[in-house]
């Protein structure tokens, strides 16, 4: 089972992080599409880009235990939402996170992701991936602390993954 310290919603700015029920997987399966639909245009990779993702997909994840999805919220509206997987007691994988384009350019993601990290004070690594490519994307998570590990998976021509770690080390 994963663990959650805190679990009231917690807010930075006006970015709010409010835990999803299975209720919520058709409303996550739409932002999604709508917020990976300009990659997977430009990209064409229908295998693993979460906006080809079906609906069932979100649902099997939902229901693992290792598994919780958040929606993101900016004035109490849905702006996206972010999926944590637990890899142990103290490591935890983000995949997907993403905010609606109407959404984009507000510094939401980053209020999102510090949100975020403070639900797991345990936590001492976070990891993640995203499109080389997309320079504003990997620019948000180096802003954010996260690093380059050095791995990095070719998918196609001009589409490469890379993948981040962030260590957080906790003072006594």
């Amino acid at each position: 089972m994963m663990k959650q310290m805190n679990t009231k919603p917690l807010t930075m700015g006006r970015v709010r992080l409010q835990r999803a029920t299975l209720e919520d997987c058709v409303d996550i399966h739409h932002m999604q599409a709508e917020a990976f639909r300009a990659l997977l245009t430009k990209y064409q990779d229908h295998r693993r880009n979460p906006g080809a993702e079906p609906l069932a997909r979100i649902v099997q994840r939902m229901k693992q235990d290792c598994t919780h999805y958040y929606l993101i919220l900016v004035d109490n509206h849905s702006a996206g939402a972010v999926r944590v997987v637990s890899l142990d007691d103290a490591a935890y994988r983000i995949a997907p996170m993403f905010i609606l384009p109407s959404h984009q350019g507000n510094g939401y993601a980053q209020q999102a992701l510090s949100v975020l990290e403070s639900l797991y004070p345990q936590a001492t690594h976070w990891e993640l991936d995203t499109i080389k490519e997309e320079e504003k994307l990997c620019y948000l998570y180096e802003k954010m602390g996260y690093q380059r590990t050095g791995k990095e998976e070719s998918l196609q021509n001009g589409m490469t993954v890379v993948y981040y770690a962030k260590e957080i080390q906790h003072t006594n």
